[in-house]
């Protein structure tokens, strides 16, 4: 029997603890097949099989990623790219183009600008945009996502008006001598406009969604947790299996409130066809929503927001576990953490399962109090590195919890020396999809550098990990023999390079099922 397709003279990173490292790998039916120097992979070629010489470069597995939203970030690959513009002059060219190419009353919807790249050093405003869009409501997105700038169209559908108030750790810009908005909304506000966009019909979803996956399988990713949102998205990633339109493998992630409605018809790819359940017991550091034990250190009045009361998330933490479905908990403060913890220990008594794999996601502001009992639950920590980048540098998170909380957020190495699994995602389109730029964000972190991670392991957070969580670590994650042909061919080897310098490297190839599913 011989090989389908054989890499070989490579310099193969298995992340298998029983063989590190090799030359060589033959795959056949896509599974591997044999893992180990080229000699020994030679046996396995024959004039049928396919070989890919890859001249000393690296193969690791496929990188999986555990938090990424599908559906946002195939809408926003449709949105007017802005990163480039360096005048408003050119985003108005931009939007103009746009409006001339749809109809009148159909939004325009743009992302990327930054004023510190403008000629005129200025940030855009409704006039602007009002020039070049008057017929169709225009929103445009700063890099930083969480400021925009609208136009009158966009901003009278929106109702923001003189009279309007700045919401609840947002802010509506007013002209400070008319009081007139000026177009630009922060944090919250931007939510203002966001609720007012139609949503996209299944058609359109379905259009995104095949655009982001073809981006994602460029990174190196060769499976995905999709965080769906809504009805349409569960719907989406069904109609695209059935079709066999997914480059990549899919494990749904599916909101608590459309439990009931996907509990019978959505499974995944994963060997026991469960999916997660995603929870949400708090929100977010950035809008100082995520609940706290103590107040915030920049906002004595505020200890953030609970979702759910103890006795309410019991309720449908216990519904989940109970339906042998895996739980994505959703909790960022550490008040939000121990009522996760608690409702968890509840379930787990009510109805003992010793391998659960439920999952915290974010689990940010901890103590070794809140790792001790996520350690002796047997819980996964899903962790964005690249988040943690920004928590710290964009959303000042030392101000805002004091250096001593603030030592203890995303505590990386120490989660790591614990034992506790912890699993690696982009958080895309929120931050960058790149896994390599999430793994020298967790090797390079400048913030509390004693919870800096080695490149092992943070490889392992977007492969051996991150199929664990899944219960998928017996087909996927390593280099192994009988496992899927899941792998992504680099320029480089992230194990051999200067740490601030992983990120640079590209993705040559990318396979699926020993299928190549992209070639730069």
């Amino acid at each position: 029997m011989f090989a389908d397709l054989a890499l070989t003279d490579g310099n193969v990173l298995t992340l298998c603890m029983s063989q590190p490292s090799a030359e060589a790998v033959a795959i056949k039916d896509g599974r591997i097949v044999h893992v180990g120097t080229n000699s020994e992979v030679r046996q396995w070629i024959g004039q049928d099989t396919k070989v890919i010489d890859l001249q000393g470069r690296t193969v690791i597995p496929g990188f999986i990623d555990s938090h990424i939203h599908v559906g946002d970030f195939g809408r926003l690959l449709t949105w007017i790219d802005l990163k480039d513009a360096d005048s408003i002059q050119e985003v108005q060219r931009k939007i103009r183009e746009r409006a001339q190419k749809i109809s009148p009353g159909r939004w325009i919807i743009g992302n990327g600008w930054n004023q510190a790249r403008f000629v005129e050093k200025r940030y855009l405003n409704r006039w602007d945009l009002d020039e070049t869009s008057p017929d169709n409501p225009a929103v445009l997105y700063h890099e930083c996502g969480r400021v925009c700038v609208v136009n009158s169209k966009a901003q009278e559908l929106a109702g923001v008006t003189k009279t309007t108030e700045s919401p609840n750790a947002g802010t509506i810009e007013k002209d400070i001598e008319t009081g007139e908005p000026t177009g630009i909304l922060r944090e919250t506000a931007t939510d203002l406009v966001w609720k007012t966009i139609p949503e996209p019909d299944e058609e359109a979803i379905i259009e995104s969604a095949v655009l982001a996956c073809k981006k994602i399988v460029e990174a190196g990713v060769t499976s995905i947790h999709w965080i769906a949102t809504s009805p349409t998205e569960v719907q989406v990633i069904q109609r695209l299996r059935a079709e066999n339109r997914l480059p990549l493998r899919v494990y749904p992630i599916v909101p608590a409130n459309l439990l009931d409605q996907t509990l019978s018809s959505v499974s995944s790819d994963s060997e026991d066809g469960s999916l997660g359940v995603k929870v949400f017991v708090d929100g977010s550091l950035a809008a100082r929503t995520a609940a706290l034990r103590e107040p915030y250190s920049d906002n004595p009045e505020s200890k953030g927001q609970l979702l759910y009361s103890q006795n309410e998330l019991d309720k449908l933490v216990s519904k989940v576990h109970n339906s042998q479905l895996r739980l994505v908990m959703h909790a960022m403060g550490d008040q939000a953490i121990s009522m996760a913890l608690t409702s968890i220990e509840n379930a787990l008594k009510e109805s003992p399962r010793k391998d659960h794999r439920h999952r915290l996601e974010h689990a940010s502001v901890l103590n070794r109090e809140l790792i001790r009992r996520i350690r002796e639950l047997g819980l996964t920590v899903s962790v964005q590195p690249k988040c943690v980048l920004s928590e710290f540098s964009v959303w000042a998170a030392v101000e805002r919890l004091g250096s001593e909380r603030a030592r203890w957020l995303y505590p990386l190495k120490t989660l790591f020396n614990e034992g506790i699994p912890v699993v690696g995602g982009s958080d895309c389109p929120m931050e960058p999809l790149s896994p390599l730029q999430g793994v020298q964000a967790a090797v390079t972190r400048q913030f509390f550098p004693e919870e800096q991670i080695t490149v092992d392991e943070a490889l392992r957070m977007y492969t051996i990990n991150a199929a664990y969580a899944s219960f998928e670590e017996d087909v996927k994650g390593s280099i192994e023999k009988g496992k899927h042909a899941d792998l992504a061919v680099l320029s480089g080897d992230p194990t051999a390079v200067s740490s601030n310098k992983i990120g640079d490297i590209t993705v040559d190839l990318t396979i699926v099922s020993g299928k190549v599913v992209h070639q730069k």
